[in-house]
């Protein structure tokens, strides 16, 4: 596995990214040598946040975490991914190495999660207006949803304003 760091307000030290290498490199019962892991440490609030972020064979697995302290993070951000990987395993299976699941043994979790039943339940069709940012904004609002996707009458170009856990606003911008 390829790993790479980055960090804003956070000293990243070597005793760190050999801890994390260590416990990451227990992933590589999943995943073959192309594997690409991008590590993110940010200190945002006297908040430590940890970022992990795995790709490999088109499959994509993140953590996200946030915590008093970035070696805590570790032990919060693996078995997140861990279960992402268990629970996709059965779907991707011809993904992941071959004998990634023979056995009961994990790395971080305790026990097999148990698979989600999910399916699509609804299908909704709708025309976009063109709309400014702020009035898209006002929309979900006033229909009370997290997100709202509009055509963005200043760029023409599909968007989505969505609510973020601290209360502000997000913009996605869709490239196509």
């Amino acid at each position: 596995m390829k790993i790479t760091y980055t960090s804003k307000n956070y000293d990243l030290t070597d005793k760190f990214k050999d801890i994390l290498e260590k416990k990451l490199n227990k992933l590589e019962k999943y995943f073959d040598a192309n594997a690409q892991v991008k590590v993110n440490c940010i200190n945002q609030a006297k908040q430590d946040k940890l970022e992990i972020t795995i790709n490999c064979k088109g499959m994509f697995f993140r953590s996200e975490v946030l915590s008093d302290n970035m070696y805590n993070n570790i032990d919060l951000a693996l078995p997140k991914i861990e279960k992402q990987i268990v629970k996709q395993g059965s779907k991707l299976k011809s993904k992941f190495k071959k004998d990634a699941f023979v056995g009961a043994d994990f790395m971080f979790l305790e026990e097999k999660p148990e698979p989600e039943t999910s399916k699509l339940v609804k299908r909704k069709k709708f025309e976009l207006d063109p709309l400014t940012v702020d009035d898209a904004e006002m929309y979900m609002e006033a229909l009370d949803h997290n997100f709202y996707i509009f055509l963005n009458a200043e760029t023409g170009k599909v968007n989505v304003v969505y609510k973020r856990n601290d209360r502000n606003y997000g913009l996605i911008e869709v490239e196509y």
